[in-house]
């Protein structure tokens, strides 16, 4: 390789690292600007406005959001609803997507563009009839209506099912038939495997969608005490812990813990799915 020519590829390359560098930087300059906040007072934010210092008011902060709000009821209901609409919809969607990918029976392409179709329909559309269902079957104010509809994820299912067309042959699904395995233990002893991948990148979005979830839990919940986080979040702008900005960064700082700690533990999963039609030359 010519010298200019090798000077040139390393002057792109370094720019493009200082491009990505900058825009890493622009985007956790808010989570940074969260956690300070977090530790400062009141007075000192409206007064200094952003600082680089940590402050020290991060404990009282702390005791003025726990005299408003059951912090970690909240977070432990938030905690229930999207553990396990993660662990279901992950499941229940693979399940159904491996069958849209292996089984052709009549009708299998018109129930794969309906669900289609379905993905392209705002949620909020359905609310009110939503709403009227669940409470003709008395399931309003509890978690039922924030765990089960989920399941029936149109968008991880055709995800998943893209995915699993991409990387299964039907000869490996033959070869298990042949050696006595059931459709079952097909699916979950080569199916699952397969999707892992894609299974764990779309459990981070479930995670995250149904962790911020507001509307529904809003509408559907009554009782305080069963009240996801958001809900309370969102109930402390008409209180007087507004008026402490420390204490609101605080809160809002404790509740994305756990999607920080979900993408820790499964960002692989998201390179391994994003790299899984590569091609090695």
């Amino acid at each position: 390789m010519q010298p200019g020519k090798d000077n040139k590829q390393k002057i792109i390359k370094g720019f493009f690292y200082f491009l990505l560098t900058l825009l890493v930087v622009i985007s956790f300059i808010p989570f940074y600007m969260m956690i300070i906040n977090a530790t400062r007072s009141n007075a000192d934010i409206l007064r200094e406005g952003f600082t680089l210092i940590p402050g020290t008011a991060i404990v009282d902060n702390y005791h003025v959001l726990l005299e408003y709000m059951n912090l970690w009821r909240g977070f432990l209901n938030s905690l229930i609803v999207a553990v396990a609409v993660t662990v279901l919809s992950s499941y229940f969607s693979a399940l159904t997507a491996f069958g849209f990918a292996i089984y052709k029976f009549k009708g299998s392409n018109f129930l794969f563009v309906t669900i289609l179709v379905l993905m392209m329909v705002p949620g909020q559309l359905g609310l009110i009839g939503f709403y009227d269902i669940m409470r003709t079957f008395g399931f309003l104010d509890s978690y039922i209506p924030l765990i089960v509809p989920p399941i029936a994820s149109t968008f991880t299912v055709f995800f998943l099912r893209q995915f699993l067309s991409s990387v299964l042959h039907s000869s490996l699904i033959e070869a298990a038939r042949i050696d006595g395995a059931g459709e079952f233990k097909i699916f979950h002893k080569i199916g699952i495997p397969m999707m892992m991948p894609a299974i764990s990148t779309m459990a981070i979005f479930a995670f995250i969608g149904s962790w911020n979830n507001y509307i529904l839990p809003l509408v559907v919940l009554f009782s305080p005490e069963k009240y996801t986080l958001p809900v309370m979040m969102g109930a402390l702008r008409g209180s007087q812990v507004a008026q402490n900005l420390g204490a609101m960064y605080l809160g809002i700082a404790i509740s994305v813990v756990p999607i920080m700690i979900a993408f820790v533990f499964l960002s692989k999963y998201i390179i391994s799915s994003i790299s899984a039609g590569a091609v090695k030359e």
